[in-house]
């Protein structure tokens, strides 16, 4: 697999299946597709040890391919599980300890980021990059416009990576894209795909190779 380090990537979130080996089968044929930067994995209304059984099943299957492994909420069943990193939202204190004790071991995210002033908050924390819009915010074949102005923002003027949420819409990676923001997220747009998860994959790849501006320009 090759990596397109230069310009925007794709992260992929697993959408809430309820069968763990319907989801683990799902994200699998995904990876198939071609790059993928990271997968992260959200609780849904899980219990902890479901959520764990769930985990540690798809876990191995993600770095397999070489993507990054990254567990929302739970920090103890990212670290039985063994993912890569965390990705968390809460309080500037919250969020402060937990990039203290699991950074640099693991990559520690911050979620649900809606404006500038926390962004700059939070920032000033180090994480490893923040997220733009909600896990499950793809309501819309378009990404949320908030996000993508918050990413353009930040993207313009912040060395710490961010990922915007995108649409339903394959195309909406072109969108965030042009932001400047170094990671794309999809979950409906992939996982609902008619074509399947590894063609929208590879059509997601396709669209940022031919048309995503180059960070290196």
């Amino acid at each position: 697999m090759t990596y397109a380090d230069n310009r925007c990537r794709l992260v992929l979130i697993v959408p809430d299946i309820e069968d763990d080996d319907k989801a683990a089968e799902a994200v699998e044929h995904a990876l198939r597709g071609g790059d993928v930067a990271s997968v992260i994995l959200p609780q849904y209304g899980m219990n902890d040890s479901a959520f764990q059984t769930r985990a540690e099943r798809l876990v191995p299957l993600i770095q397999a391919a070489e993507a990054a492994a990254v567990v929302a909420g739970d920090t103890r069943v990212a670290g039985r599980a063994k993912a890569d990193g965390l990705h968390i939202v809460g309080t500037a204190e919250e969020l402060g300890e937990a990039i203290g004790k699991f950074s640099p071991k693991l990559i520690v995210g911050v979620g649900a980021v809606a404006e500038r002033h926390t962004a700059l908050e939070i920032g000033e924390l180090r994480p490893d990059y923040v997220f733009f819009g909600k896990l499950d915010g793809d309501i819309k074949p378009e990404a949320h416009p908030k996000n993508v102005a918050l990413g353009e923002w930040w993207a313009s003027m912040v060395e710490i990576p961010c990922i915007v949420m995108g649409g339903t819409d394959i195309a909406s990676v072109l969108t965030v894209a042009e932001t400047g923001a170094e990671f794309v997220a999809l979950r409906l747009a992939v996982f609902d795909s008619p074509a399947g998860c590894a063609a929208a994959v590879a059509e997601v790849n396709a669209i940022l190779d031919e048309k995503a501006p180059r960070f290196d320009a």
